[in-house]
Order: C-alpha cells, then sequence, then structure tokens
C-alpha cells in the first residue's frame, strides 16, 4: 500500500520591516516631547519627533500632533502648522521643517559615485493656501543640495505628492553618526532663497536657487499646513508607505530624544543608586535603545517636590531640588536627586515621582 505524505502546514512568512522609507516617524504616530506647542518664533524639536523646525523666523506658530489625515489611507496622525502671528518675509528669512539624517545609514545609496541611487520622496499635504512649495535635499558633508517643486493645488484638500531626485555622483556621504542630508520642507522664504532659478540638478549650494517659486505660509493668521505619510527610498518608484511597529518606531525616536516619564504619583523614574552623603544620591536612569551620542544635559519637568527619593532605611522623601544631570552614556544617564537631610552615605536610593506632571529627557538630536 501506497503511503501518502503529509505536508505540514504552511508558515507564514513574517519579516520585520525592511526599513526603506529613510524618514523616520514619517507617519506622525510619536510625539514624545509633547502634543501641542504654541508662541513658536525660534527653531528647535517641539513635537513630532524627528520633525524639526528650522530657519530664521516668518511669523508666530503653533505646531501639533493632529487627526486631521488623508482619508483611507491607514494614518492616524499629521504634523500641523498654525500660523498665529502672520508677517512678510524679509530677504534673509526663511522657515523650513526638515528631518537629518546621519551618514551611516545612507551609505547603500552610494552617493558620490557613478552608481549612485537616485531618491524619491512621497508624503500627503494639505493647507488652505494654494500655490508652489519647496522640496529640497541638501548634502551637508559636501555642501551640495537639489530642490524640486510641487504645488498644492486644491485649498483645505488633501494631496499625495511624489518628488523624483536624480543620484548625485559627487561627495560622498561621511560614514558616521553625525549629520549627512536634510530633507527639507520649505513653507516660507526671502529673496535671499527665491531671486535665482531654482536648482533642480545637484550642484553646490547657492542661496538663491534653493527655493525660487515657494509661497509665503505666514502671510495670514488663517493659514495652516498638514503634512504625513513622509517617505523618502532609493530608486525612481514611490512604493506603498512602510508602515513600522509602534515600538520599533519608538525604539529608532529614541536613539534621539529619551523620555521617562511619571505614570502614577509615588511609582520610581530611576533604577537603583546611592547615597554620597547625607542629603544627595546619584541614581541611573538605562536607556531601552543606544542613542547616537551621549547626552550632555537633562530636561525635565516640574518643580523639586515634584520629586522624591525613596531610602531603603529612612523611607520615602521629598526633594529639595529638582533632579539634576550628573552623566550621560549612551547607554544610559547619572542623575543626582537630592533632600534637605536625613540620608546616610552608602545607602540605596531610587528616584521617583511625586506628582504624574514628572519627566525626565535626554537629547541625542541632530
Amino acid at each position: 500500500m501506497a503511503l501518502t505524505r503529509i505536508q505540514p502546514p504552511a508558515i507564514a512568512d513574517v519579516r520585520e520591516p525592511n526599513f526603506r522609507n529613510i524618514v523616520i516617524n514619517g507617519d506622525m504616530s510619536l510625539a514624545q516631547r509633547s502634543t501641542s506647542v504654541s508662541g513658536i518664533t525660534a527653531f528647535g524639536y517641539y513635537t513630532v519627533d524627528r520633525m524639526r523646525l528650522f530657519g530664521s523666523y516668518v511669523g508666530t506658530w503653533t505646531q501639533s500632533q493632529d487627526t486631521d489625515v488623508p482619508t483611507g489611507q491607514g494614518f492616524a496622525k499629521s504634523l500641523k502648522m498654525d500660523c498665529t502671528t502672520s508677517s512678510a518675509v524679509s530677504a534673509g528669512s526663511h522657515l523650513i521643517i526638515n528631518q537629518r539624517f546621519e551618514g551611516q545609514n545612507l551609505q547603500y545609496l552610494k552617493k558620490g559615485t557613478s552608481s549612485a541611487e537616485s531618491l524619491t520622496l512621497s508624503f500627503w499635504v494639505k493647507s488652505n493656501k494654494t500655490g508652489t512649495y519647496i522640496c529640497e535635499l541638501n548634502d551637508n558633508d559636501n555642501t551640495r543640495q537639489i530642490s524640486k517643486s510641487y504645488t498644492i493645488s486644491s485649498a483645505d484638500t488633501w494631496e499625495k505628492k511624489t518628488i523624483t531626485y536624480a543620484g548625485d555622483t559627487t561627495g560622498a556621504f561621511d560614514n558616521d553618526n553625525a549629520l549627512s542630508l536634510y530633507c527639507n520642507f520649505w513653507i516660507g522664504a526671502g529673496s535671499n532663497f527665491t531671486s535665482g532659478t531654482l536648482n533642480t540638478s545637484w550642484n553646490s549650494v547657492t542661496e538663491a536657487n534653493r527655493a525660487v517659486g515657494q509661497v509665503n505660509l505666514a502671510d495670514s493668521t488663517s493659514n495652516e499646513f498638514f503634512i504625513t505619510g513622509i517617505q523618502l527610498e532609493a530608486g525612481s518608484v514611490a512604493t506603498d508607505f512602510e508602515v513600522v511597529p509602534f515600538g520599533q518606531n519608538l525604539q529608532r525616536c529614541q536613539r534621539y530624544y529619551y523620555k521617562v516619564i511619571a505614570e502614577a504619583s509615588g511609582r520610581p523614574m530611576t533604577s537603583l543608586g546611592y547615597c554620597y552623603d547625607t542629603t544627595a544620591g546619584y541614581v541611573m536612569v538605562p536607556f531601552s535603545t543606544i542613542m547616537r551620542i551621549s547626552p550632555t544635559a537633562l530636561e525635565q519637568n516640574g518643580t523639586a517636590s515634584d520629586y522624591s527619593i525613596l531610602n531603603n532605611i529612612a523611607g520615602a522623601a521629598t526633594c529639595s531640588a529638582v533632579p539634576a544631570f550628573s552623566q550621560g552614556m549612551t547607554w544610559g544617564a547619572r542623575i543626582t536627586f537630592t533632600v534637605a537631610s536625613g540620608l546616610t552615605a552608602g545607602q540605596g536610593i531610587q528616584g521617583r515621582a511625586s506628582n504624574t506632571n514628572a519627566y525626565l529627557a535626554w537629547s541625542a538630536e541632530l
């Protein structure tokens, strides 16, 4: 009697994302710092992780992580810019939303060789202000750039844009953890950046050629700008947006900004440490991922009374000063917690939150 071999059931091919999208957090799903910040008149990181405002400012803005997204595209969040004080653009003023990239993550693009890869940028955008906008790739290592324009055609309507940039056979990216490439979304530009001819091929930077035709989004307090689904990838074809699981997205963002929040009053914020005298002690905060560089400062929220020390002998004591930075490593940070009295050198301690508004954070941004 012939035997029939029974094949085992097929196993689903479950693979890690291949990270073809160079942009981190392009779906705007992570906002560790805040979900809304108003009165912005200076450059920096404010809300959505990895998205930085840059320039000499035009207008005053509220930036927020918003729930207005294109219908049926699988996005839940967008980055919103809302002009709250309008202004004209002076010659040297400009405003950009950008993401910055480490050179060691870009080596596969083969920039500076005859095999340099083209790059395709795709994203969803919405604004009440129609007209010409500029997207720029800027090579920080070799002072080179290329700009392309796109048009917002219909007011208050989500539109998908796709832009392809030729590969650059001049100037390789440095193979390190420093800044090599900017992806710039212009929203305002003065004549210093618009008086030439738009540079649509890779060339040495000429400021006047970077943002020719760019509208001024700051010319009315009615103006808003939304963006989501940003993907920058090798090749000349825009693929579907690469969805990265939330936990992996968070870990990628934490390489640049790491934040510990108070889950509840009295909950620990640090690992164990020790007293070095009767009023203060060191505690460690291990990071869940290796940061890009060792942070050099501590960001914290609240007053001294929002923090406390748990002592293994004397119990909990409210801090007399806010936690202070002691030392940073790529894998963790040492923080000083201080109380008025009652500690003994060598005792074990733990840093805790006495208020749910308390947080500790470190930056290793580009």
